[in-house]
C-alpha cells in the first residue's frame, strides 16, 4: 500500500497524532510519501528524523497512490484538494483540532481507523466541485479555478454593499444588494453558507445553494438549484474591484468582469470510515450533540 501524507502546520497537540500515524504505517509496511514542505517542518521540529520520499505538486500524485491523508482540519483538506485535483486519489482527513465535517477521523481513534484503511474497509463519498471562469481572463483564477466548499463574491475596500446581477442558465434571477453572495456545494453547505442562513445538504444531493451575505432586502432568501445549472454573476459597486473567494483562496476582480460558475467534470473521492459518517458528524456538531437513540 502506498499513501501520500500532507499537512500545513505544527501544533503541540498534533505531535502525538503524527507519530501514531507514522508508527502505524511503518509497522504495517505501508509506503509513505510526504509533501516536501510538511516533511521539512517535521524534521525541523524533530518529530521525524528519517528521510522519506516526497512530492510537491499535483502532477506527482498518480494512480499508484492508494490514498492521500491530510493531517489538520477542514482548511487543510481544502488545500489538499489542490494537490489531488482530478487524479481520483481518495482523500482521508485526520482531525487535529476541533470537530470538522471533512476531517472526520478523531485523534483518539487513529489506530482503529487506520486499520480500516489497511483492510480497505471504507467507502467513498464523491464530492461535487465548482469551477470558475472570468471574462476578461484573470490569471489568478485561471491557475486554480475550482472549489469544493464554495465560491463567493464580496465587497473589498468599502463598507457599502455591492450589487450582484445573477443569471441561471442565461435567465435573469435577481440583483442581490448585499455584502456578497455565496455559491455553495453540498459539501460547503455546512460552512460559510450555513452561517449566513443557508440550508444543510447531504453530500450526495445533486444541488447547489445560492446564499446572499447580509442582504439589504430581507426577502432575499437562500435558493437551492440543480447542480447542472450554470450561474453567471456580474458585480457592481462604489469601488472598482471586489473580492472572489474559492474556498479559502482570495483574488481581486474588476467590476466589469463576468463570472461563470458551474460544476466541474471531476469529483473528489472522500474516504468515509465506519462509524465516522456525515450524519454522525452532523448529529454531534450541529444538532443534538449526542446520539439520542434508546
Amino acid at each position: 500500500m502506498k499513501v501520500a501524507i500532507y499537512g500545513q502546520y505544527y501544533l503541540v497537540s498534533t505531535e502525538p497524532i503524527i507519530k501514531d500515524i507514522f508508527v502505524f504505517f511503518k509497522n504495517n509496511n505501508v509506503e509513505m510519501v510526504i509533501e516536501s514542505d510538511f516533511l521539512k517542518m517535521l524534521h525541523e521540529k524533530n518529530i521525524v528524523k528519517k528521510e522519506y520520499k516526497t512530492f510537491s505538486s499535483h502532477t506527482e500524485l498518480d494512480k499508484s497512490f492508494d490514498m492521500l491523508i491530510s493531517i489538520g482540519g477542514d482548511g487543510t483538506i481544502l488545500r489538499a484538494i489542490t494537490l489531488v485535483r482530478n487524479s481520483g486519489v481518495p482523500l482521508l482527513g485526520i482531525n487535529a483540532g476541533r470537530l470538522g465535517f471533512l476531517a472526520t477521523v478523531q485523534k483518539e481513534n487513529i489506530a482503529e481507523f487506520m486499520q480500516f484503511v489497511i483492510d480497505k474497509k471504507y467507502t467513498i463519498s464523491k464530492r461535487t466541485l465548482l469551477s470558475l471562469s472570468c471574462s476578461p481572463d484573470n490569471e489568478t483564477i485561471d491557475e486554480l479555478d475550482f472549489a469544493m466548499n464554495e465560491i463567493s463574491v464580496s465587497r473589498k475596500d468599502t463598507t457599502s454593499m455591492i450589487t450582484i446581477e445573477t443569471y441561471l442558465n442565461d435567465e435573469f434571477l435577481n440583483s442581490y444588494w448585499a455584502d456578497g453572495l455565496i455559491i455553495a456545494t453540498p459539501t460547503g453547505s455546512t460552512g460559510y453558507s450555513l452561517s449566513c442562513g443557508g440550508p444543510i445538504l447531504t453530500p450526495d444531493v445533486k444541488s447547489l445553494v445560492i446564499t446572499p451575505i447580509a442582504p439589504h432586502n430581507l426577502n432575499a432568501r437562500p435558493l437551492v438549484v440543480p447542480d447542472e445549472t450554470e450561474i453567471r454573476l456580474k458585480v457592481s459597486g462604489r469601488e472598482d474591484q471586489y473580492l472572489v473567494s474559492l474556498d479559502s483562496r482570495l483574488t481581486t476582480v474588476r467590476n466589469d468582469s463576468i463570472l461563470t460558475i458551474k460544476k466541474t467534470s471531476f469529483q473528489i473521492n472522500m474516504v468515509e470510515i465506519p462509524e465516522e459518517t456525515f450524519l454522525k458528524t452532523l448529529r454531534t456538531k450541529l444538532l443534538w450533540g449526542e446520539d439520542r437513540r434508546n
